[in-house]
């Protein structure tokens, strides 16, 4: 395959994210993931960022997100038809594992649990990296997730944001071509460094 040819699949690949069969296959697996919390499981294939076929399937118009490292480009944005927000009033928050945000995300309340803010995590592996022992609904015993590229002061902030259930946030880990979903009810013991 010459790089012309290898670009165009590239270029295809990426474009695919914005199909409506390629959503609903993704949307599938996130509510798998959120079902089997710590369940690593894969969802973007060669080309395609996990990350933005998370956002391209979960996000629209009724949404508002927040991208305080600028992840994603204007045409993305425009695609999505969402309104952009804050850390603290948006619906979605896509971040970096590496950089834990200096806000507090939406938490709901107790009327509207259902408002917590979901976070979009994007970490460097799923399968690799620090060990973290989850437990609660969906969770038989004990899962096991194995995370790199995030700094463990996520983990302390999502404890503090899910301290109140029902109120609290879910994270969606992903990595280049794979997810894992943290719902609120899941507990988290970090068993090594990241």
């Amino acid at each position: 395959m010459n790089e012309t040819t290898a670009m165009a699949a590239r270029h295809h690949a990426a474009s695919s994210v914005w199909l409506a069969p390629r959503q609903q296959t993704a949307f599938r697996q996130l509510m798998t993931a959120f079902s089997y919390p710590g369940r690593v499981l894969p969802l973007a294939g060669d080309g395609e960022s996990a990350s933005m076929l998370v956002v391209a399937t979960l996000i629209d118009g009724a949404c508002s997100l927040a991208d305080p490292n600028g992840e994603l480009a204007g045409d993305d944005l425009r695609r999505m038809g969402t309104r952009t927000g804050s850390v603290e009033t948006a619906d979605f928050v896509l971040a970096s594992g590496m950089r834990v945000v200096d806000a507090a995300p939406r938490l709901g309340s107790l009327e509207n649990p259902e408002q917590g803010a979901t976070i979009v995590l994007a970490v460097a592996g799923l399968g690799t990296g620090a060990t973290l022992s989850l437990q609660g609904p969906g969770i038989d015993g004990e899962q096991l997730l194995h995370v790199s590229g995030v700094d463990p002061a996520w983990w302390t902030q999502r404890a503090e944001w899910n301290t109140h259930f029902p109120l609290g946030v879910d994270f969606i880990l992903v990595s280049q071509h794979a997810v894992a979903a943290l719902p609120r009810t899941t507990r988290i013991t970090l068993k090594g460094a990241h």
